[in-house]
């Protein structure tokens, strides 16, 4: 199967988009889809060989999961790789560009769900991080 890239630019300074993307307390303020869901926690160590877990949930409690993972490669600023507990590999790159940093992410899909799904879940997720980011003085 062909990896799936989601992408947005975030009109914010790059320490700013880095550390919302990478603290458990901005983490939960934007790690959902929609909002009926929510992410009532989150774990982060942002290091080769680090681990991370966000709880994402449905606010009326029907179901929830674990997004779980370790962390294979971080470049303070410009890129973070992962690998899922399920065995997909994730990338995410961060650039600054005249207009914002690009954030652009990269990822193994799964089976279960079709290849837009998937896409159009992960860029809902990275859509919501930036009104997050761009909205929080």
């Amino acid at each position: 199967m062909q990896k799936i890239t989601v992408q947005t630019v975030v009109n914010a300074p790059i320490a700013k988009v880095w550390e919302y993307w990478n603290k458990p307390e901005h983490i939960t303020g934007w790690a959902f889809a929609s909002d009926d869901w929510e992410a009532p926690t989150a774990e982060n160590d942002v290091r080769e060989g680090g681990k991370f877990k966000t709880v994402m949930a449905a606010k009326d409690k029907s179901e929830s999961f674990d997004f779980t993972g370790v962390y294979t490669s971080v470049k303070e600023h410009e890129l973070i790789e992962y690998d899922m507990d399920d065995g997909r590999h994730v990338k995410m790159e961060f650039e600054e560009t005249p207009e914002g940093v690009r954030v652009m992410e990269t990822f193994d899909p799964e089976t279960e769900n079709t290849e837009e799904f998937q896409r159009s879940g992960w860029q809902a997720i990275l859509d919501n991080f930036k009104k997050y980011v761009e909205n929080k003085k």
